[in-house]
């Protein structure tokens, strides 16, 4: 998708002023606060402190979580994460390589699970068996039967379950839900697309901890398979649940429908290094009444970065790389006039396409911020509400419902494309 700076520019500006007069611009603005929860901080536990763990990690904020103790299998990533924790405070923190030890002998309220993909069922269960609350990285199972299992795991104990969407923690999605889709402005939406492209190679370099290391006593014949699951159909299910999974859950939340069926095609093109998952994949997911859904994934080219793109009836809506959101018109054919009334919401606004792109000024008050900023404040503001669901409500914004239709949709564009055939989304 190319657009000019100008048409950035106004589309940015089209964003802000269909949102003016509303509590989404408030919201969108707004700095978060992460106020103490009741009864003190919950006493948290990490199973999995690799890449993903540690980020996690390093957004507890200490108002409303305490980190009492971390495991993982990998002795580096315990010895990075002990590096995090001295940052933030807690240089006392247990650590673990076992993670049932830790359930077992350590006086934890919450566990925040940040594993493999394969190992997410099994883990999750584990821990709402020993009593424990439970927010799970994403997507929610590699197969359907361990999402089932870990839904029910959470009824059964009667514990707070969250899966790590952090759109739903985003200030500008939330604004955008609640300032444009709620309020219907795009008309009838028929198609979304969806895009994630990088120029990347998705294997990690680097060697056991030690010479010794045995990776085959947690399941994996060799510690490449452990260091670089994701590239092994075993562990993983490559592109679809590590990145379009994302995309997909905000498509659903946006359409408040999932997908019923879809096709898909992919392959390894580029990286032809030994592994399994593709370096490119394509889905189209069909929805009901004729809604469909594009995703594409590239490890080849960077250019068209990632977004979420919503074409509606009366507007389309755009978000960029988790951080800018973009709203034109479509009613004036090439035109990106946006006009809102007064019964609307919002103040009577219009941008041309012979209008200037915004100053310098003008766009540090825009809804872009930048990308790192915006996914660090979501995922601070997600742990937060996991602890805040604990100490009052058990209402977090995603849920266990929202991530099984995402990752059920994931699973079986995965399995269209191994068995090449359309798959029915069971």
């Amino acid at each position: 998708m190319i657009l000019t700076p100008e048409h950035r520019a106004i589309g940015r500006r089209n964003f802000l002023r269909a949102l003016a007069g509303t509590p989404a611009m408030a919201a969108l603005h707004s700095v978060a606060r992460i106020e103490p929860v009741r009864d003190g901080p919950v006493r948290i536990g990490f199973i999995g402190v690799g890449g993903q763990g540690r980020v996690l990690l390093g957004r507890v904020n200490p108002a409303v979580g305490q980190v009492v103790a971390v495991a993982d299998i990998n002795p580096d990533s315990l010895t990075k994460a002990a590096a995090v924790l001295a940052e933030r405070g807690r240089p006392d923190a247990t650590p673990y390589l076992d993670p049932r030890g830790m359930l077992q002998h350590e006086n934890i309220e919450a566990v925040i699970v940040a594993v493999p993909l394969w190992a997410h069922a099994d883990t999750v269960v584990q821990c709402f068996d020993a009593g424990k609350h439970v927010l799970c990285e994403k997507m929610m199972a590699w197969d359907v039967d361990g999402c089932r299992r870990m839904m029910q795991a959470a009824r059964t104990s009667g514990k707070v379950f969250e899966i790590g969407y952090q759109r739903h923690y985003n200030p500008i999605y939330i604004a955008a839900y609640d300032g444009i889709i709620k309020r219907m402005l795009l008309g009838d939406v028929h198609h979304v697309r969806l895009a994630w492209h990088r120029n990347e190679n998705w294997r990690r370099p680097g060697g056991p901890p030690s010479p010794d290391y045995d990776a085959s006593q947690w399941g994996y014949p060799t510690f490449e398979h452990l260091w670089n699951w994701r590239l092994y159909f075993r562990y993983s299910r490559g592109l679809f649940a590590e990145l379009a999974s994302h995309q997909l859950n905000a498509a659903n939340w946006f359409l408040n429908a999932s997908p019923h069926s879809v096709i898909a095609s992919g392959g390894v093109h580029r990286f032809k290094d030994g592994r399994e998952s593709f370096d490119h994949e394509y889905a189209i997911w069909e929805y009901p009444d004729g809604l469909t859904a594009t995703f594409s994934s590239v490890e080849s080219n960077a250019f068209d970065e990632r977004y979420e793109a919503f074409f509606g009836t009366k507007a389309t809506l755009i978000i960029y790389n988790e951080a800018e959101a973009l709203l034109f018109d479509e009613g004036s054919g090439t035109s990106t006039r946006i006009e809102m009334s007064d019964t609307a919401g919002g103040a009577a606004a219009e941008a041309s396409e012979t209008k200037p792109a915004a100053s310098r000024s003008s766009r540090l008050t825009s809804s872009r911020v930048p990308d790192s900023d915006q996914r660090a404040s979501a995922t601070e503001a997600e742990i937060s509400r996991f602890c805040a669901a604990i100490r009052r409500s058990g209402v977090v914004a995603c849920g266990a419902e929202r991530a099984f239709e995402s990752a059920r949709a994931c699973i079986a564009a995965h399995d269209a494309i191994v068995r090449e055939t359309k798959i029915t989304i069971t």
